[in-house]
């Protein structure tokens, strides 16, 4: 279940960086509507959420048995 959750958040933050960093930092700051991203920070956000999709993809396929190394 965490391995879904951390799959889902990466492809969000992966197609939506922009939206995801606004809506955080609206969150975190009591004035975040006048706070503005440095332009670093979508890149940033990208391979983080690239990062997330990939251990949570590699880690649902080593549960689900994906590797076909036995000898048959």
């Amino acid at each position: 279940m965490l391995r879904a959750l951390l799959a889902a958040f990466g492809l969000v933050e992966l197609l939506f960086p922009d939206k995801l960093v606004a809506a955080v930092t609206r969150l975190a700051y009591e004035d975040g509507d006048e706070m503005t991203a440095k332009p670093w920070v979508s890149t940033a956000a990208r391979v983080e959420g690239a990062t997330f999709l990939l251990v949570a993809l590699v880690g649902l396929r080593g549960r689900c048995g994906g590797d076909d190394d036995e000898d048959e």
